[in-house]
Order: C-alpha cells, then structure tokens, then sequence
C-alpha cells in the first residue's frame, strides 16, 4: 500500500496515444507503471460525449486519460485503494484538461458518495493474479496492482451495480482467469462479449478484453481475435505493432469487438 505522496523525483510524465494525453507515473522502480493494457482496455469502452464513466482500481488514471482525451464531453470517476495514485490520479485528471473526481476508498466497502452514482460505463484492470499465489513485487504499491485480495466476481458485481440500464462493464484480464471472469459476468450481465488479444498471429491469447450489458438479452458472442505484433518474433530495436494497434496506441483509435 502506497500512503505517502510521490515526490517529484519519482515521477516522469509520459506521452500515450501520440501525445494526445500525458501522463505521470512512477519511474522505474518507484512504484507501478502503465503498459499497453490500460490503453487497449480504454480504446475498447465505447463512451460518446456527455456521458458518465467510472474505472475501479483507476491507480494514476492512465485508462480514464486515454479515454478522456478520445471521447470529448465525458464525466470521468475512478475508485483508487492507494492514497499516493489517488493523488496522481486527480492530477493527471486535471493536468490533461479532463472533468473527474477520484474516491480514494477500499472497493470492498465504497463511501455512500460513489453509490449513491450510476454510470454509462464502467471499466477496469484487475489485478491479473490472486493473492499469495506468486512471487511477490518488491514494491509494495505495484504488488496490490498485480495480486489483490478482492475476489475477481467483487469486482463485476460492484461493476454491475454502479451501471445505469443498458451501460456498459468492459474488463481487460489474462486469459487464464476468464472461466472466473466469465461465471461473474454471466451472474450480473447480459450480452457478454469476449475479444482475445494474441501476441502474434499463430499464438494463444494471453490477454482478453471482456464486455457485459446491465439488461443485455444477447447470446454470449466469442470474437476474432486480434493481433498485437507483426510477424513471428521480434527481429529489431522498436515496437512491431500491428496497424490496428499502431492506430489504438498512437492515435487514439478506439478498438473494435466487431473486427
């Protein structure tokens, strides 16, 4: 757990989706870092200007910026546990020119304030591993990032509850969780839509990016998968994207469940 605020020689600001957002966040080290997952899981919400989105466990707010900074017009919220990316979270909100509010609070037990809201979308990264079951991150605040101790179903039920009728939960996850994922979503959801991500064309997903509908009616629907990187394996320096992800990562491009 992260109580004390970073200092300013902790944090760097990065530019994500070409610089369309900036964001600042631990360096090496310091604490946790935001990937491609955060991004891939904010291109995946399909917000339109005006609307309500919270993201759960927000940690700096590197996805609500993403989408933020896609989809003018929105009323962005996120739930942080760690006082110190509680903090960060409020000022990359703001440095990036976003409307927001952070609630610093345990999901397990959210104040009156966030329940009392309802949302057009709810999105969000749990952590990908379960408590006590792998090495631990040295640090501390990084470590409650990658193992939680808050069931994976907690997290879609709180989801589900939080949405308005007909809103939107999208989740980014490793795919050896999505039995769990999907038993949760089909308890609270409806039109569950799954969309693996491979690392290259001819390998196994390791990721999924997975949708449920408050009232949705329609079949489950498993998709296409898509293809993070080019070719067999990593030949030379630089990133080897895909166009599909060059356009979500550099553009701002959101990312399609219908191919």
């Amino acid at each position: 757990m992260r109580r004390e605020p970073f200092a300013e020689e902790e944090l760097r600001r990065d530019a994500f989706l070409g610089g369309m957002a900036k964001i600042w966040q631990p360096k090496h080290g310091f604490g946790y870092r935001a990937g491609v997952d955060p991004v891939l899981l904010a291109a995946a919400v399909e917000a339109q200007p005006g609307q309500e989105v919270l993201e759960l466990g927000c940690g700096g707010a590197p996805a609500l910026v993403c989408l933020g900074a896609r989809v003018g017009g929105l009323s962005l919220a996120g739930a942080e546990i760690q006082p110190a990316y509680a903090a960060l979270a409020r000022r990359n909100i703001a440095e990036n020119g976003l409307k927001g509010e952070v609630y610093e609070t345990d999901l397990a037990a959210p104040p009156a304030a966030l329940k009392a809201r309802s949302f057009d979308h709810v999105l969000a990264n749990p952590p990908y591993f379960e408590e006590g079951k792998r090495s631990a991150a040295p640090d501390a605040g990084r470590e409650l990032a990658l193992a939680g101790s808050l069931p994976l179903a907690d997290w879609v039920t709180l989801a589900a509850r939080r949405l308005k009728p007909r809103g939107t939960a999208t989740f980014v996850q490793r795919v050896e969780r999505l039995p769990e994922l999907l038993a949760a979503l089909a308890a609270n959801l409806g039109s569950v839509e799954v969309l693996p991500l491979a690392p290259r064309e001819g390998r196994a997903p390791r990721l999924i990016l997975a949708r449920g509908r408050k009232g949705g009616r329609a079949a489950f629907r498993l998709c296409p998968s898509v293809v993070l990187h080019a070719g067999a394996c990593h030949l030379e320096d630089g990133d080897d994207y895909t166009n599909v992800i060059k356009a979500v990562l550099r553009d701002g491009k959101p990312i399609s469940f219908s191919g």
